[in-house]
C-alpha cells in the first residue's frame, strides 16, 4: 500500500504553490488595480456626462422640418434619465468592489468602495434637487395693445368700444 501523498506529482513546495489561490494580488498589483479601475470609472462618467448634456441640448431644441414639433409644456416634470444613469454606473461599481474584495483584492476593492459610495451620495443629491424643484409659475396674460383708458361706466368693453372711450 502506497501513501496518499506518494501519489500527488511535484515537490511540497510545489503542492503549496499550487494550493494557493491564483487571484490572490502580489507586490503593487493590487493598487495599481484600483487607480486603473479608478481611471477608466472617470472616463465611463465623461462620456455618460458628455451623453446627457448632448441629450438635454437635443431635448430643448428638438425640432422637425426647421418648425417645433410642439410647443413646449407648462410644466416638463422632472428628467430623471440622470438620476438612473448615475445609480447604474454606482450599481457596476459596487458589484465590482463586491467581487473584488471577496477575491481578496483588498486595495482595488476599498477603492471601488469609495468610488460607489460617492456616486451613490451623488445619485441621492441629484433625486433630492429633481424632486424639490418646484413647477413654474404660469405665465403673466398678455398686456392689452389698446392705448385708451379702461372703460368705467359699468358696462362690457364692447359698450366701451361702441362711446368711443
Amino acid at each position: 500500500m502506497t501513501h496518499s501523498e506518494s501519489r500527488r506529482p511535484g515537490r511540497p513546495d510545489e503542492r503549496a504553490r499550487a494550493a494557493r489561490s491564483p487571484s490572490t494580488p502580489g507586490g503593487c498589483a493590487d493598487p495599481l488595480v484600483g487607480v486603473l479601475l479608478v481611471v477608466a470609472e472617470a472616463a465611463a462618467g465623461a462620456l455618460l456626462a458628455i451623453w446627457l448634456t448632448v441629450r438635454g441640448l437635443a431635448r430643448s431644441h428638438e425640432t422637425t422640418g426647421g418648425e417645433p414639433s410642439a410647443p413646449p409644456p407648462a410644466d416638463p416634470g422632472v428628467d430623471w434619465t440622470p438620476v438612473v444613469v448615475i445609480a447604474v454606473l454606482a450599481l457596476l461599481v459596487a458589484c465590482v468592489a463586491a467581487e473584488l474584495l471577496r477575491s481578496g483584492w483588498y486595495w482595488s476593492g476599498g477603492t471601488q468602495v469609495v468610488v460607489a459610495v460617492a456616486l451613490g451620495v451623488t445619485v441621492l443629491a441629484t433625486a433630492v434637487q429633481g424632486s424639490g424643484r418646484e413647477a413654474p409659475e404660469p405665465a403673466p396674460a398678455p398686456a392689452s395693445t389698446d392705448a385708451s383708458p379702461p372703460c368705467r361706466s359699468g358696462g362690457d368693453s364692447d359698450e366701451c368700444a361702441r362711446s368711443g372711450r
